[in-house]
């Protein structure tokens, strides 16, 4: 908040604006580009086979949908 010279509130409010917005695009399937930063996007998850760790049985884990991010250049050259 210091360093943009607003309020703690407002702050917020605009991450949270911001965060809405990214998950908004991601929901229907669009990914979001943030030039400089990053791409965040929809990975698919392939279905696949698993153990439950307390009895050992087998059980089948169904395919899915997570986010992802692929970090951009500028950002991967600020953190060497």
């Amino acid at each position: 908040a210091k360093k943009s010279h607003l309020t703690a509130k407002a702050a917020k409010e605009a991450v949270n604006a911001v965060f809405g917005a990214i998950t908004d695009t991601l929901k229907k399937g669009d990914k979001v580009i943030v030039t400089g930063f990053g791409t965040f996007m929809v990975r698919s998850r392939a279905a696949r086979k698993g153990r439950n760790p307390q009895t050992g049985a087998p059980i089948n884990i169904p395919a899915r949908k997570t986010p992802g991010f692929t970090a951009g250049k500028a950002l991967k050259k600020a953190i060497r």
